[in-house]
């Protein structure tokens, strides 16, 4: 199979794993449901992802993929880093709060063997971090955030801007959140951010 039609094939495959993660959550997804609704073989299935589990990280891969696209457009695209970092917290949340990130997280949740939950980190806060260090590590370069190391001030963003919010959205303690709740969320987090490391919010906009 060429690569482009390869490529097509995953896509179907993982867009319908994911309609039904949401439809019918993972324990009662089927390798076979989902090669059904993807009119693939369940053969093809186990060949790329090996089983469900496989199937999952590919998931997580997808997801992680996305925030990985949001923060190289907003570096790309922003007048400035300081801009490049609000625009990516928007868009971050965007990514993580969605219903497909929020079904993975409640099947990270159910797995009493963690493997799902390793998955998910692996391929997620893991492999994000580093991207929003280097991003960070431009908005220092521009003069903010100048008080505290980089990774610091990365995890302290990090953490102002999600919060617990994954927690209560996985919980359904918290409905789906608007765009006009992610954006203010998204500035709160910087603005606390300079808050904390530089003792003044003189210049936060």
């Amino acid at each position: 199979m060429r690569a482009e039609a390869r490529e097509r094939r995953k896509t179907a495959i993982e867009t319908a794993a994911v309609e039904l993660l949401l439809e019918e959550g993972y324990e009662n997804m089927s390798m076979l449901a989902v090669a059904r609704k993807a009119k693939a073989s369940n053969e093809t299935l186990y060949r790329w992802y090996g089983d469900k589990t496989g199937l999952f990280a590919a998931l997580v891969d997808r997801n992680a993929e996305d925030i990985r696209k949001a923060l190289k457009n907003c570096s790309g695209n922003a007048s400035s880093a300081e801009q490049a970092l609000k625009t990516f917290g928007r868009s971050l949340l965007g990514v993580l709060t969605n219903p497909a990130a929020i079904a993975l997280n409640r099947a990270a949740a159910a797995d009493t063997t963690g493997t799902l939950g390793a998955a998910l980190a692996r391929s997620g806060r893991n492999a994000v971090l580093p991207l929003v260090q280097d991003l960070i590590a431009q908005v220092q370069d521009q003069g903010f955030l100048a008080d505290i190391e980089t990774a610091a001030a990365a995890e302290l963003y990090l953490s102002l801007l999600i919060g617990d919010l994954q927690i209560r959205l996985v919980t359904r303690a918290l409905p789906q959140l608007p765009e006009t709740d992610i954006n203010a969320r998204a500035d709160n987090a910087w603005k606390a951010v300079r808050l904390l490391s530089n003792g003044n919010t003189a210049n936060a906009s």
